[in-house]
């Protein structure tokens, strides 16, 4: 039996096909070939169109189809991963209100303070596990302050893994993993976290229904089929955000496991099988793919917003797009470790959590003039190493 998964990333739409008996992976592509645009319309937002997402799902759903030459009949179920705390509205006609907001907007970080010192950091800590910060729930806040007539229209919201779920099944819901990591799930009381959405006033029902992580969640319409070239009636049996997804695709799932993966950001994510929530919300505990009610595996997530899309920079503005990342390696290898004491720091995405909702920008320190050249800073950009200490190095 042969599966497709799909990853919404936020720079393309991954696809692959594997042999679901013996692992064998059969195929993979990406579309569009070069990074989706991120629209940042005033300092700190981060946009894309969710229309765009669903399009390219199924561009890059024929071009694997085609690479593969797999028959869409021999494909059985349908897998999702998706970039975490991401809103999509949408009205009851089921038509998309606004651009979405995705993880790395650095708008709502103001509603999601005033919602920690309103309800306490010792429940937030411990019923949410985190600071509301700048997660779903606080943008969905900023749309409720800034666009009150737009958010009338709201029927229901989605992170964006839901809203390509719903796009292939016509089926609204979302997962326990989904709602925690948008700050909607209450781990205490394990139900939605209703006291955050009633101090901001916002009704339980714009959230979707609750579905398992695995296990249908809805068939492929008619409609989306055609969309995918694919067969009317494929259930879609998975659905996780990118970071637990990872996780689960290196085999982290116990506690004590650690993985480390770079895409846009990069990120560190380990497995707990007890709650520690962090005072500063430098690190992020989420519901991981493997949580249940009575054994609540927490994934804990720590995250540098500009990992990746610093080189993806890199390559574009100071590369004019003439250099490929195969090269700017190859280049990169030719300079020692350290870039001989040159270092970008690349907080340029958005604000960081680890930094407390800071937004300082990215920074190049130690740069000589006579000394480096442009493979110093392609070496420092792949580096991303933290400025040593003054006091140490003495």
């Amino acid at each position: 039996m042969k599966s497709i998964g799909f990853d919404l990333g936020s720079s393309s739409v991954k696809a692959a096909i594997i042999d679901t008996e013996t692992g064998l992976l059969l195929g993979t592509c990406q579309y569009p070939e070069t990074e989706m645009a991120i629209h940042s319309p005033e300092r700190g937002f981060a946009e894309q169109d969710p229309a765009l997402w669903w399009e390219n799902c199924q561009k890059v759903s024929h071009k694997l189809l085609e690479q593969t030459c797999i028959d869409p009949a021999e494909i059985k179920s349908i897998g999702i991963a998706y970039q975490m705390h991401g809103l999509v509205c949408l009205d009851k006609e089921g038509n998309v209100l606004r651009p979405s907001i995705i993880w790395c907007d650095s708008r709502a970080i103001e509603q999601g303070e005033e919602a920690f010192k309103a309800l306490g950091s010792s429940y937030c800590l411990s019923h949410l596990l985190n600071s509301p910060g700048n997660f779903t729930a606080s943008k969905l806040r900023w749309v409720q302050e800034n666009e009150p007539d737009l958010f009338a229209k709201i029927k229901t919201v989605f992170l964006p893994g839901d809203y390509l779920a719903w796009c292939m099944t016509a089926e609204a819901n979302t997962t326990i993993t989904g709602l925690s990591e948008g700050v909607f799930w209450d781990f205490e009381n394990k139900k939605i976290g209703d006291r955050l959405l009633a101090h901001w006033q916002m009704p339980e029902s714009i959230l979707p229904p609750v579905t398992d992580i695995f296990g249908k969640q809805g068939v492929l319409t008619k409609e989306a089929a055609q969309l995918l070239r694919l067969k009317e009636g494929i259930p879609v049996c998975y659905r996780a955000g990118d970071q637990p997804n990872n996780a689960l695709s290196l085999g982290v799932l116990e506690p004590g496991d650690i993985a480390a993966t770079g895409g846009t950001s990069g990120v560190v994510y380990a497995v707990a099988n007890t709650i520690v929530p962090d005072n500063d919300s430098r690190v992020n505990s989420f519901a991981h793919v493997n949580y249940t009610m009575n054994d609540p595996k927490i994934g804990v997530l720590l995250c540098i917003n500009g990992t990746g899309i610093l080189y993806s920079w890199l390559k574009n503005q100071w590369g004019k797009g003439l250099i490929s990342y195969a090269e700017m390696e190859e280049r990169a290898n030719k300079i020692p470790e350290g870039s001989e004491g040159l270092t970008i720091i690349p907080f340029g995405n958005g604000a960081e959590r680890i930094l407390k909702n800071k937004q300082p920008g990215a920074s190049i320190s130690g740069l000589d003039f006579n000394r480096h050249t442009s493979d110093h800073i392609i070496r420092a950009a792949l580096e991303d190493r933290p400025v040593p200490d003054q006091e140490e190095e003495e």
